[in-house]
């Protein structure tokens, strides 16, 4: 079942990449008590996350921090080394929290997992965007298919 307005977000383990390596942090960590700005998409340093996803967020991370958002975050199936090297490459700093969901549960347990093994891919996460306060899920954008429409900053900021 697809997480949707209302739900709970799912206790789930994440990685980030620290000066000392990788390190967890749990969904409800980064939730309780917080208003997050979170994006997931399908792969790090692909096309369109690298040109336009993760950039968008960047450029409207002081937006999002002005209309009362405690974090903005950036979550993909990949590891957490992959997720801080592309975070270093994208210049996110401290504006952007790079998540890793290396084995797809978190994509999972939101029932947002892609297949995109026919691609070569794998398991990934589809690309969406969502407000999240204090656990709860306030407005949600899940792109159709491959594209890029509905799961931008701008749309999400908007809901702010």
């Amino acid at each position: 079942m697809t997480i949707k307005i209302g739900d709970q977000i799912p206790s789930v383990t994440l990685y980030r990449m620290t000066a000392d390596g990788p390190a967890e942090i749990t969904t409800d960590a980064l939730f309780t008590g917080k208003r997050v700005a979170l994006f997931a998409l399908p792969g790090a340093f692909t096309p369109t996350c690298s040109t336009r996803h993760v950039p968008g967020f960047l450029a409207k991370a002081d937006a999002f921090k002005a209309k009362g958002v405690d974090a903005i975050a950036c979550v993909s199936v990949n590891d957490a080394f992959v997720m801080g090297a592309w975070g270093e490459d994208q210049g996110v700093g401290d504006k952007i929290l790079m998540l890793a969901d290396g084995s797809g549960d978190f994509a999972r347990a939101l029932g947002l997992e892609l297949d995109l093994s026919g691609r070569g891919f794998g398991l990934r996460s589809q690309r969406y965007s969502m407000l999240v306060e204090n656990g709860v899920v306030k407005a949600l954008h899940v792109e159709d298919g491959g594209g890029f429409e509905v799961s931008d900053a701008e749309t999400l900021l908007a809901d702010c």
